[in-house]
């Protein structure tokens, strides 16, 4: 994707809720959370985007979601209207839209039908299939991040964390580095 690259500093927005829809971007390095705020004050993150990934689609002219870098970032924005415009462009922005609709029903059925343990499990896995870190993983979202992304308070996923490790599937670094130990267990535990 050619276009304008522009870093960004952590919690820092890419777009608002509501603005008019007129660009996609991609992640350079670093990564980016959609989220929407509720009525409550409580945030529902939707989406984090890792190097590679594209974002910003909408089926309508307007932001579903707002968007803000998640740590030191650098993505690419483009005219949707130039990319739309080329055949080649549409097509892979297609298949792209269609992986981000599965990756959403797969969320919906984490959300609505695991257990917090599965649910961790799960993000982990994910973010590890989709980094193509092994076994290492250094998170660049925080534990309230993956809190409001899975639907859980902050203090479930850090004893959800804490209990992994006693049970031997994971080693905890630091709060942003973990090591699975145990993946196939853990791979087990989202089936």
């Amino acid at each position: 994707m050619i276009g304008i690259a522009r870093s960004l500093s952590r919690d820092q927005e890419v777009f608002a809720e509501g603005t008019a829809f007129e660009f996609i971007y991609k992640v350079i390095s670093g990564a980016v959370r959609t989220f929407r705020l509720l009525a409550d004050g409580r945030r529902q993150i939707i989406s984090f985007y890792l190097p590679g990934d594209l974002f910003g689609f909408e089926a309508n002219s307007f932001h579903a979601t707002s968007a803000e870098a998640v740590c030191e970032t650098v993505i690419v924005s483009a005219r949707r209207s130039s990319l739309i415009e080329d055949e080649e462009q549409r097509s892979r922005l297609s298949r792209y839209a269609l992986r981000e609709l599965l990756r959403a029903q797969d969320l919906l059925l984490t959300l609505g039908r695991r257990s917090a343990l599965e649910r961790v499990a799960s993000f982990l896995i994910d973010f590890a299939d989709r980094t193509e870190a092994a076994d290492a993983l250094a998170l660049p979202m925080s534990r309230q991040d993956i809190a409001d992304y899975l639907g859980l308070t902050i203090e479930t996923v850090s004893r959800t964390l804490t209990e992994m490790q006693a049970r031997g599937l994971v080693h905890i670094q630091n709060a942003r580095q973990i090591q699975l130990t145990r993946r196939a267990v853990l791979t087990d535990l989202c089936e």
